[in-house]
């Protein structure tokens, strides 16, 4: 209990000693973020009484219990809360906290702490309450407190630090400013001595993935992926290609080795379940995404739906047998169903065992500039003109900026208001401005997480760890990546759409990939709403290659980057593919590998096999050769060029070639694309395409609702409606849906899209319409509808839309006429009066 007048929650410094503190503190943050109150994370008594064990306690800067006690002349409450914090860290582990601010009433507090050193036997320790790192960061730090609290340096009444001593200060400079403490800073060096904890790093802390009948993960596995390749090669028997089964076994057991071997049997069967419970559930699963794709085990768990041999992917570009690191395989779901097979997994595995990451926004450039100059008080139009010098995009720092832009370099140099607001922009840059949850990492442990890390909740209430994801993977903890796709979403919606309007039950995983009018839309560029393929760039390039092939929409997926865009590769692609060019192969032996690229070195995947057939370069080696020209190590790059160089001239390849090929890889292979991926996408890209070239106004009126959050999105698909001769009829209460909806050829416009009309007031609207039957008039609507969810402003967006011209009447004369029937229908509810008795026969009131 607080003294009267006192604050009810104080600061306490807990520092931790051993693997037991560090759980224990870990647990004491999680249940003050989850548990605490009034929006504050907070710990009471009896939380720190059961989680003290290895942690050593400090009273705090003045904001602390004790010393505040001290600073208002409060001894005794002071002394109380000593003793119970004693009883609770016995054994030494409490020590009481004088610090070197120089603050008048810091030097009562540290005078009243000396003594109840002495009367209690509590040691001392020396600190300071540091705010920045040095002593000419007090200004940015005060500019930093201004931003955080919304208020400008000018004002009195904000908060505001006394002082500039609030630094990580030296010993010289902690004697001088504590003399009579030399006692508490030997102290402080014994405390560090006492916390001896070490976090684990690299050990694996898989989940527990529950098996049947005691059986092995990897008999389990090994069964599965069996199993799963016959279903896939009785499929694949259906088609006129003809395929190699024994090649498909061979590859299939020595991915089951590898991964064995590897130790990540287990990663697979989870991901195989939770994959298998969104398909059951009726929630879309992509095809795949990275290098997994490449994997034909995950292929035959249903893990992904692309088959890595017919299109040439390679196991090594996902997992490298020589090179032990966590599989990455990161999953697409319909983002509607997302937060479903999270909830799944959260029950399979335990709630405690299960969280998603955080995030942190840091201040960016421009986004420091603004915020420092209103802080600062400088007029606006001179911050946008400067924040509007610093070029845009991610990664772009202030100091690149300054150093390339001579208007900010010459600002800098210029004494006054701007150089220091560059100044501190400059310093605040980068810091963490909020926390967030990270779009997709899900945490999958082996018991509950708290027992590794610190948790708090989410915006949404969800549990987050407070450890960013690369952090959590340096635990071992084992993070998986749930990503929300729209176009998943817009698939199930046209295809449940076509189901409605036409009976047909489209199955989109077995259309086929070879339909002409879906490479016909792509080559002419009618690609807008099409997955990948819609910006005008692509277009673009659309229309130039042609594509006639599912293996064409790879290679695009892959070709649309800056890199290949800024040099030869996209011409020589689409030249060789029209015939235009001779197609050039550095050695004939090459040509299996670069058919289909028409001799460009397009895929990463295509190095690797490049390097394995001309300098016998296993895959394993191959992936780190790949590796090795993405990043441009040089030093790497030079062994593996003399490694290449010798083995193609063992393999009668002349040295002058040899060279010059891998001058090749060196310049192409750097802007190769992950072929897995490519493939993966492109099939998305596909099955999209088919969907708008069969069934054009299913499609659009699925894209529609998806889109119909977007402002500039929506306008963008009703212009491409309108191009595609698709009528959007307009809204109307008696008609419409709450999404966008498919009506004799004509896409019905959503109620759930009109502006100011919310989703409740829709949902209510659709029942009572459901209930009753049809709105007569505005007046019969406005009787019927339910007032707490469908108010005034609904009813002025559903005339203003057009939702209530089927009455014939004006909407103006609806708008001038509606207050007198909301005063009506909220007198007489059961009045039979029709709106048509308003109204003459002409519609004049």
């Amino acid at each position: 209990q607080s003294p009267e007048g006192s604050p009810n929650a104080y600061h306490l410094v807990l520092l931790v000693m051993n693997e037991k503190g560090y759980r224990n503190l870990s647990r004491l943050v999680t249940l003050g973020h989850l548990e605490g109150f009034y929006y504050h994370p907070r710990v009471d008594m009896e939380l720190l009484r059961q989680h003290s064990e290895g942690l050593i306690a400090l009273t705090g800067c003045l904001k602390g219990a004790i010393p505040h006690l001290l600073g208002r002349g409060m001894p005794e409450a002071a002394r109380e809360k000593a003793l119970e914090l004693q009883r609770i860290f016995d054994d030494d582990r409490l020590y009481l906290e004088v610090q070197a601010n120089k603050l008048p009433r810091q030097m009562i507090v540290n005078q009243g702490l000396r003594e109840m050193s002495r009367d209690l036997s509590i040691p001392l320790a020396a600190t300071n309450d540091c705010h920045y790192l040095n002593r000419e960061d007090a200004e940015v730090h005060d500019v930093l407190l201004c931003i955080q609290t919304g208020k400008t340096i000018d004002d009195e009444k904000r908060l505001k630090f006394n002082g500039t001593e609030f630094f990580f200060k030296t010993r010289e400079e902690m004697l001088e400013a504590l003399p009579d403490f030399e006692d508490a800073l030997d102290s402080t060096g014994r405390i560090a001595d006492r916390c001896d904890y070490e976090m684990e790093f690299g050990n694996y802390k898989y989940p527990v993935f529950h098996l049947p009948d005691n059986r092995s993960l990897e008999d389990l596995l090994d069964e599965a992926a069996r199993n799963g390749l016959e279903r896939r090669l009785e499929a694949r028997a259906q088609d006129e290609d003809p395929i190699e089964v024994d090649e498909y076994r061979r590859r299939l057991e020595y991915e089951l080795e590898v991964i064995k071997k590897m130790g990540f049997a287990g990663y697979f069967l989870i991901v195989a379940d939770f994959i298998e419970f969104a398909r059951n559930s009726g929630i879309p699963v992509g095809p795949g995404r990275g290098s997994a794709a490449g994997s034909l085990a995950a292929y035959c768990l249903r893990i992904t739906n692309i088959d890595p041999l017919k299109y040439g992917l390679l196991f090594e570009r996902f997992l490298n047998p020589a090179r032990i690191s966590m599989p990455d395989i990161d999953i697409d779901f319909c983002i509607t169903g997302r937060d479903e097979v999270i909830r799944y997994v959260a029950e399979k595995y335990g709630r405690e065992n299960v969280s998603q990451i955080i995030t942190f926004g840091t201040m960016k450039a421009r986004a420091a500039i603004r915020d420092v100059g209103r802080t600062l008080g400088i007029p606006l139009g001179e911050v946008d003109r400067i924040a509007k010098l610093v070029p845009e995009g991610p990664g772009v720092s202030l100091a690149e900026a300054i150093e390339g832009e001579p208007q900010l370099k010459q600002i800098e140099r210029q004494e006054g208001s701007m150089q220091k607001l560059l100044k501190i922009s400059r310093a605040l840059e980068g810091l963490t401005r909020h926390a967030s949850t990270h779009a997709c990492g899900v945490v999958i442990a082996d018991r509950p997480l708290v027992d590794y890390l610190p948790l708090f909740k989410g915006s949404r209430d969800e549990v987050v760890t407070q450890f960013t994801m690369d952090r959590v993977e340096q635990l071992g903890l084992i993070k998986f990546d749930f990503l929300g796709l729209k176009t998943l979403t817009v698939i199930k919606q046209a295809v449940d759409l076509i189901a409605r309007t036409t009976g047909r039950v489209i199955d989109i995983e077995k259309i086929p990939l070879d339909d002409g009018a879906t490479f016909k839309l792509c080559s002419e560029g009618k690609t807008t709403g099409v997955f990948q393929l819609e910006s005008s760039g692509m277009r673009e390039l659309l229309r130039s290659l042609r594509p006639e092939v599912f293996e064409d929409i790879i290679a695009l997926v892959a070709l649309y980057r800056p890199g290949p865009l800024g040099s030869n590769m996209v011409k020589d692609f689409i030249d060789g593919k029209n015939g235009r060019g001779s197609i050039r192969y550095p050695l004939p032996q090459l040509k299996p590998v670069l058919k289909e690229t028409y001799g460009v070195i397009l895929y990463q995947e295509q190095v690797m096999k490049i390097a394995q057939i001309v300098a016998d370069y296993s895959l394993s080696e191959a992936d780190e050769l790949r590796k090795a020209v993405g990043k441009k190590k040089p030093e790497v790059l030079a062994a593996h060029k003399r490694r290449f160089v010798d083995g193609a001239v063992a393999n009668q390849v002349p040295l002058r070639t040899a060279e010059h090929l891998f001058s090749l890889i060196d310049k192409f292979g750097g802007y190769g694309f992950n072929k897995s991926h490519s493939a993966a996408y492109a099939l998305i890209a596909y099955q999209t395409a088919y969907l708008k070239a069969h069934y054009p106004v299913e499609f659009m009126a699925a894209l529609l609702t998806q889109d119909m959050g977007n402002q500039d999105k929506t306008i963008k698909n009703i212009a491409e409606c309108r191009a595609m001769g698709i009528r959007i009829l307009p809204p109307d209460i008696n008609e419409s849906q709450s999404d966008f909806a498919v009506v004799d050829g004509k896409i019905r416009f959503g109620l759930a899209a009109v502006k100011n009309v919310g989703l409740k007031a829709v949902e209510s609207i659709i029942e009572e319409r459901g209930r009753g039957g049809p709105f007569n008039d505005l007046g019969d609507f406005c009787r019927r509808i339910e007032g707490a969810k469908v108010n005034r402003r609904v009813v002025e967006g559903l005339i203003e839309c057009g939702a209530m011209d089927f009455t014939g009447i004006h909407r103006s004369r609806l708008f001038a006429a509606l207050d007198d029937v909301i005063k009506l229908c909220g007198n007489l509810h059961s009045n039979q009066m029709t709106m048509f008795d308003m109204f003459d026969v002409d519609g004049n009131s």
